[in-house]
């Protein structure tokens, strides 16, 4: 039997990634008792399965609200805050345009990417591959952050104070910068301190410019 993982999440809403229970017991009475689910630390449940019954399933999972993403080398979908400054001070719209954007895109290696609607930073934006914090009207990026191991580390302030019209374009050109300039199963934290934070400021000026 050949065996496929896929990514399941919920939908983004305020609290970023929540299941509810009724979407937890849809999802395990679809799947079927001979699948394994797995827990992640970004907001997706992995669900491996026979690959036979992957259409019929996932066909089945979308029509109850929940989204299919790949699983693996990919970006994640945005690990966000709880917005408790309220949705439009947190800014949910543009967390919720973000993740619609930058989820699914196949990297050297799997890419993290953290949104907090305040300073307070309570989705610890700064320990993600690419990390949002909205300060007031405007937005700061910092990279590599580094949460596991011996070499754990905070992620590195790339740019501050740009607008929301700039955010998703930043973001999705570093995305980009990565795919075509990461060596395979290069890590972003080691990514970013090979290509030089002087480098990535330039891919910033670059996204500004093709706007």
């Amino acid at each position: 039997m050949a065996l496929t993982k896929f990514a399941v999440t919920p939908g983004f809403e305020v609290g970023g990634f929540l299941f509810t229970p009724k979407q937890l017991a849809e999802l395990g009475s679809i799947v079927g008792e001979d699948a394994n689910i797995e827990m992640t630390n970004f907001g997706q449940l992995y669900v491996v399965m026979d690959d036979k019954r992957i259409e019929e399933v996932q066909e089945k999972l979308q029509r109850t609200g929940l989204k299919i993403q790949p699983a693996g080398f990919y970006s994640k979908n945005l690990i966000a805050c709880n917005f408790c400054r309220g949705a439009e001070e947190a800014g949910l719209d543009i967390a919720k345009a973000l993740d619609a954007t930058i989820a699914g895109h196949p990297t050297p290696s799997p890419l993290k990417i953290g949104y907090a609607g305040c300073a307070l930073g309570t989705s610890e934006p700064l320990l993600k591959d690419i990390g949002v914090v909205k300060m007031r009207n405007t937005f700061d990026i910092y990279l590599g952050g580094e949460p596991k191991g011996l070499k754990a580390a905070l992620g590195q302030q790339l740019i501050s104070g740009i607008m929301e019209r700039q955010l998703i374009p930043i973001i999705t050109g570093l995305i980009r910068h990565y795919q075509e300039n990461g060596k395979k199963k290069e890590k972003f934290s080691k990514f970013v301190k090979r290509v030089s934070m002087e480098k990535l400021r330039v891919v910033v000026s670059d996204s500004f410019e093709n706007e």
